[in-house]
């Protein structure tokens, strides 16, 4: 199975799991503690370049790199993102 399967694999099976704890509990598993920080800063970016934080605040607030917050803003911006997408879903539930 190439490595490209087995994400393919992992994300199925997370878009079937409803159980938000057995997911936190298997990233706990997957990510050391310094890779969960940084996902979950990512996430934090994400979130307040949609509500039209400036960048250096978000630098400052979270510790990331201007490099990194480009990088997310130039996703974010894209037809068709992914991150808008799972930020509407955030947005309904």
């Amino acid at each position: 199975m190439t490595i490209n399967e087995n994400l393919d694999e992992m994300a199925a099976v997370l878009a079937e799991t409803s159980d938000k704890s057995l997911i936190i509990d298997f990233f706990n598993c997957l990510f050391t503690p310094a890779e969960l920080t940084d996902i979950e800063a990512r996430w934090a970016l994400i979130k307040a370049l949609n509500k039209k934080t400036p960048q250096r605040t978000i630098a400052k607030d979270l510790g990331l790199s201007l490099c990194k917050i480009t990088r997310g803003s130039k996703e974010l911006q894209k037809p068709d993102s992914a991150f808008a997408k799972m930020l509407e879903k955030l947005e309904v539930s």
